[in-house]
Formats: C-alpha cells, structure tokens, sequence
C-alpha cells in the first residue's frame, strides 16, 4: 500500500497554476492543469509528503479518490456509495463533507453534502465490515466538486492551508498570504544573488518569502499536516521528505533584501517573523517612507504590496492616487531597477503614466488585482537569466544577444541588455531649460546682492516664474531656498517631471551656491475648500529668520506655505508704523506675522484669532521669539466669523486698528456652510467695522485673483485700495494680492 499509485491535485488561487505546475515539475513530477485552481499529478503517499513541505505556492494538496457524472441526487449517491472508500479512510476516522458546485444541475450544497456524507458511510460499513463509525480518530476531509454535472471526490492530505508556514503570528494591517507573497517573488526576474526590495513590507510576508526561496528553505519543513498521524503514511515517509529538503538548503549563501514601512510597529512584527521563519540575518528592515526609499544596490527587484482596497472613500483614493503618484520618482533614483506591484486599481498604469511590459491578473483572498510588471535592465554579464516560458512566466534560460532581441516581444524586453530604465529619464530638452534657469537666477540674485541688507530682511523672493516654462518660485529664507511648483501644462510624464523637478533644484543649489540639504521643493496644486494651509509632511525643519528687525520661525519642509507670507513685508511695516498705543485685532492670523509687528510697532493690546490651536501656538512663539510676549496679548482659537459676530452681539467696541488677510475658503463644523472671501466679504467688513473704535482703520487684503470688492456693500466705508503700494520689490507678479484700507465715515 505504501506504493500505491495515486491521483494528486495541488490546489491553487485562480492565475497560479503555471506557477505551481513549474514547482512540480521541479520536484520530479509531470503534472498538467486539469482547471482553473487544480494542477493533477501522479505519485503515491510519500510523494504526499514531499509536495506539502515543499510545495510554495499552491494552497493544499489532495488525493483524488474518483470523478464521475452525478446529473442527480440519484446517481451522486450511488455511485460514492459503490466506491471503496476504506482503501482511504480508516474505520475510526473522521471524515466531515464539504462541498462547491458550478454550472451543475445540483445546485444545494446542503443537500450535496449530506447525500454524499451518506453515500461515504454506507461505502465504509460495507467495505470495513462493520456497523460502527466513531468518528473518534485522524481527520481526513472530504470534498465533493460539481463542475458541469461533473463530481470530483477528494481528500485534503494538508489541512490548515499551506501559507500558514508557522512564521507569521502577529497580524498587521492589510497582510498577503504567504502563497501570494511567494508567487510574486516567483513572478519576477529575481535571483538570489539581486537585490531584492518591498518598501511597504508590513509584518514582512514578501521579504520573508524572497528570503525561504533565495536560500531554498522548504516553506513546509516546521509545520504538521492533517496527513501527518495518518495511517497509510509511515513516520520514515515524513522524516525521509524532511530530510530531502534540508539537504536542498543553502546555508551558506547571503542575501541582499530589505523591507522599508513607515509603521514601527508593523516593523517590529517584520523582524520577529524573521526571526522565527530563519532568515532574520538575511533581511534588513527599516522604517522609511516610501518617498524616500533609496538603495545603492543595482539591478534590483522591487516587489511590493501598496496599500489598496475595495470600498475606500474618496479621501482615500486621492490619498492612494497620490501615494502611487510617486512611484516614477523613486524609481527615478533607481535607475537599474525592475518593478513588480500588485493592486486592486486596475488605472494604476495611468497613475504612474507608463505601460506595464506585463500584467497578471491575481486574486489577494477574495479581492481580484493586478500583478504589474515592469522589466528594467538586466545585469551587464553573460550567464542565465529569466525570460518567459510557454506558460507565460519568467523562467531561467539563456539571455538572448542584444542584436537578436526583438523590440515588440515580451521575452527580449526582459533578455535585453539593452532595455531602458523603467522610467526613462531627462531630455535635452530639460537640460536647455536648466540652463536658461540658472542665467536667470544668476541675473536676479546679482540685482538682489545689496538689497536685502540694506532693508535687513534674510527672506525674499528670487525668481517667480520668469521663464513661462519653468513655473517654478523660489523664494531665500536665510541659507535656505523655498521652491514652489505651480501647476502648468507640459510634454513630461510623471518621471521625466519629477526628473525634471530635481534637476531644477540641483541647479538653484548650484547656482545660488546653497547646500541641496537645505533646498526644499514642493508643489502647489489648485487649493479646494479645506485645505488652504495643507500640510505635506512632518519633517519639522524649522529655522529663525529676520525681517526688518524682527525674528520669525519658519517651517520650510511640512507645508506648502512656510508661516510668513513674504508678500505682505510691506502691509506689515504699515501695521508697524500705525500701532503705537492702539489696540489691534488680526483675524485669520495663521502665525501672527501682522501680530508681531503690531506689538513691535508699541500696540497697547493685540487680540489674535485663528481656527488652528496649531498656529495660534506658533504665533506665540513668534512673539516669544522677540521678547514681546505679554498678557494684554491675547490669542483666541476660533472661527473668525464666529468670533466677530458675537462681539457685535455683546455690543463691543474697542479696537483702533484691524487686520483681515482671509484665505480663499475657509471652513468650520460649527457653521451650516463654508465662508469664502467672495461671498463673505462685504458681510464680514460690515461687522468688523461696528467694533471699531472712532478714527479706526482696517487692512483687508486677500490672494484671490478674481476678487472683486463688493463697494456697494460698503457705503459704510471709506475705501482706498493701495495694493501698488503694498507688493515688495522683489515680486515680479504686482498682483500677488490686492490691499484696501477701510475707514468708517462716522
């Protein structure tokens, strides 16, 4: 019996097959698919052992005890009936049914069951001999398949599923299964001696996997199987397939793979599976987001899972699209690299505006995804490397020569030595640009080497869009540089841009002679209601700078607006010159810029309202910083609308002087809808002049550049817009915002 010859199915998720009849093939057998999830092949109990060790992709290995037509209940029944089942079950086992049908006539899997568990009853009391089945001993599970009125019977040799290795015990959000993990791997042009690469590992699944097959430890080896105690399986069967795949493991050699995650302690759980899979020694993890993962390894796989799923909101997938967005980027530093990415957003190729050189259509439990694979250069030395096979699979075989190759087939883009990075980089084009920038930044910078000083200011601007096609501001604040990216058409997919964008800061860099550490690059998009101090990140690379006098913190890496509006220098000097002895209100204050200067400028009492504790503490800070910060200076954290209505209410009137500079929108829960500059404006400057005390004045400027002062509104008023006088020197746009001064008739 321990020869016996037997029907195996390896079962797999739907678009694994090739993979695991590669595996099989590799282990001696000659298998075929015989349908989707189903690979058969021939062997007997020990061959039961070895393919559960040392299978890594497929999900559980099965014996096939026979198929036949079941049209109905009837012929399901007697022909399972009729069967020999003791040949399989011992007479004291467990033997529970499951069940699945497709495109059969029996369509009650209730009914299925039952009738078949039935059926296997009678077949063991008839063939064992007996009237008593305790159902006290080994489990050996039962599944009945209808395909097409066809019944497959078959029992499960493994039991809990083959990704459960034994390694992974801590769950983390978002894990892959380890089968998925390891078919990715398997997917991919990589070898033991490449660089390997996930930078959203998790708990560490696909690093761990790389890591088992690199040194070619059997997936299997430390765990049991429902077939373990069975008894037509001797212990020598085990212990002869165990020790096979030990004397297949490489002990000797070392890999080069790394797992970046931003979460700690998702990290934390990466090197304790490590650990109990074997291969803690052979995988550096480190926390790093994924925008600044870089490598100095080359020609290396990076093989990763990026967040994605299936009911996000709209937030999310903004979020996720933004997050995919930077790909090109960080491939962009690896320029020897190949990419191999699955996910549920099937216009990721869109995303990150370059065709993948193949995709595979994979299932992550029940979510359908695709596997994109994107091909860079193959290392520059003669040898083997990984083309495609009949299946459609990367497989080791001779690299064609570069000549040969084929441009339009699949199999020489990942042969030829001669591919292109995966996304290309700069064009000449990008390189005149360059030029053009730096002459223009050397003008600008020779015309502003005197200017600054004499006004004592350390932040100015410096270039502001000159050149229409480079739509870049780049702004000094001390020995730094702040540049801005303003949205405008262009020829640049996602990584030539963000080439392109590099290029542009090296050059700043170089030109105005400033270490590149402390260039900071950002992008400003067209702002929606809610997000008008948006934060990008949360480096916090704060430093001091001066302005006529007085000191202010500044955050030039977390924000795309760095806490000093440098267009308003001027309106400032103004607040300044008129403060002394008066009580000034700044509403909509972000940093309390106007405040500093108001209370410099010898203000007798300053109130300084914004909705954001966060900027009212900077604002704090700011005064702290000069030495101003004193009790009559009070900071309230409100919604300046609201604020200003109910000091109407109370009958309130006691400032000389008041300050709006409001952003386009601005929003609030406590309000049944969002206020915007337009809209609210009139209204606003209404009420704020019924706290003015006699001879008050208030400055009311905005950036908005379709605005229009709604006069007719404003009868109340006295109104002198003074924007020409207001715009810096060293603005090129004179329309960067527009200032009004407003005083009240009575």
């Amino acid at each position: 019996m321990d020869n016996e010859r037997l029907r195996l199915v390896a079962a797999c998720a739907f678009g694994l097959e090739a993979l695991v009849k590669r595996e099989l093939i590799a282990l001696g057998y000659q298998p075929h698919v015989v349908q989707p999830g189903r690979v058969a092949f021939e062997g007997d109990w020990r061959d039961v052992c070895r393919a559960n060790i040392a299978l890594r992709v497929a999900d559980r290995v099965l014996v096939e005890v026979h198929s036949f037509d079941a049209p109905d209940f009837d012929a399901l029944f007697e022909t399972v009936k009729a069967h020999d089942y003791s040949r399989f079950i011992p007479a004291d086992a467990k033997f529970p049914v499951t069940g699945k049908t497709r495109l059969s006539q029996l369509t009650s899997l209730p009914a299925i069951q039952r009738s078949t568990k039935r059926a296997v009853v009678e077949s063991m009391k008839h063939f064992h001999g007996t009237e008593q089945l305790p159902e006290t001993g080994e489990t050996y599970k039962i599944e009945v398949a209808l395909l097409k009125d066809v019944a497959t019977i078959t029992i499960d040799t493994t039991g809990n599923s083959l990704h459960k290795r034994g390694y992974r015990t801590l769950i983390g959000p978002a894990p892959i299964k380890e089968t998925l993990a390891a078919a990715m791997v398997d997917l991919t042009v990589w070898k033991p001696e490449r660089p390997l690469l996930d930078p959203f590992c998790g708990t560490g699944t696909i690093p761990i996997e790389a890591a088992l097959a690199g040194l070619k430890i059997a997936p299997g080896i430390n765990r049991d199987f429902a077939s373990t105690r069975w008894a037509q399986i001797s212990r020598k069967f085990w212990n002869d397939a165990v020790a096979e795949a030990l004397d297949l493991q490489d002990n000797d050699s070392t890999l080069e793979i790394e797992g970046f995650d931003s979460d700690a302690e998702s990290l934390e759980m990466a090197r304790y599976h490590a650990k109990l899979a074997g291969v803690e020694k052979q995988i550096k993890f480190e926390q790093r987001a994924f925008e600044d993962t870089l490598s100095d390894k080359q020609y290396g796989c990076m093989v990763t899972n990026p967040p994605y799923g299936e009911r996000l909101q709209q937030d999310q997938q903004s979020q996720l699209r933004a997050l995919y967005q930077q790909f090109p980027a960080v491939l962009q530093q690896l320029p020897t690299w190949s990419l191999f990415v699955i996910t549920s957003m099937l216009d990721f190729e869109k995303i990150v505006q370059k065709k993948a050189t193949r995709r595979r259509k994979l299932f992550n439990g029940r979510l359908e995804c695709t596997y994109f694979q994107y091909l860079g250069p193959r290392p520059p030395r003669s040898g083997e490397d990984k083309a495609l096979d009949s299946d459609g699979l990367q497989s080791e075989t001779p690299a064609k020569p570069a000549a040969a190759a084929s441009v339009t087939s699949t199999a020489s883009v990942a042969s030829d030595a001669s591919v292109a990075p995966v996304f290309a980089g700069l064009q000449a084009k990008d390189h005149e640009q360059a030029e053009i920038f730096s002459r223009r930044l050397v003008k600008r910078a020779r015309h502003l080497r005197r200017w600054p000083t004499r006004r004592g200011i350390t932040c100015f601007r410096i270039y502001e869009r000159d050149v229409p096609e480079i739509p870049l501001v780049v702004d000094r604040y001390d020995d730094a540089l702040h540049i801005t990216e303003y949205e405008r058409p262009h020829e640049r997919d996602l990584a030539r841009h963000s080439a392109w964008l590099e290029l542009m800061k090296e050059t700043a860099a170089e030109t105005l002679d400033v270490p590149l550490e402390k260039v900071h690059l950002k992008s400003r998009h067209k702002r929606t209601r809610g997000d008008q101090y948006e934060k990008l990140a949360d480096a916090q690379q704060t430093q001091q700078v001066t302005e006529n006098g007085l000191k202010f913190w500044v955050n030039l890496s977390d924000y795309v607006d760095t806490g000093l509006f440098l267009d308003h220098r001027v309106t400032r000097q103004m607040v300044r010159a008129q403060s002394d002895g008066k009580s000034v209100l700044n509403l909509f204050a972000y940093t309390g810029s106007f405040t500093v200067y108001a209370v410099a400028g010898g203000a007798s009492k300053t109130t300084t309202v914004d909705l954001s504790k966060n900027y009212l503490q900077w604002a704090q800070r700011n005064l702290e910083l000069n030495g101003l910060y004193r009790p009559e200076h009070e900071f309230i954290a409100q919604d300046c609308v609201e604020f200003v209505t109910e000091a109407v209410d109370r009958g309130a009137r006691k400032y000389d002087l008041v300050v709006i500079d409001p952003p386009t929108y601005s929003n609030s829960k406590r309000l049944d809808e969002d206020w915007n500059v337009q809209t609210g404006h009139a209204e606003l400057l209404d009420a704020v002049g019924k706290l003015l005390n006699p001879g008050g004045v208030i400055y009311f400027s905005t950036n908005f550049r379709k605005f229009k002062l709604y006069q007719d509104q404003l009868s109340a008023f006295s109104i002198e817009e003074i924007s020409k006088h207001t715009v810096p020197e060293d603005f090129r746009n004179r329309r960067i915002h527009r200032c009004w001064r407003l005083t009240p008739f009575n």
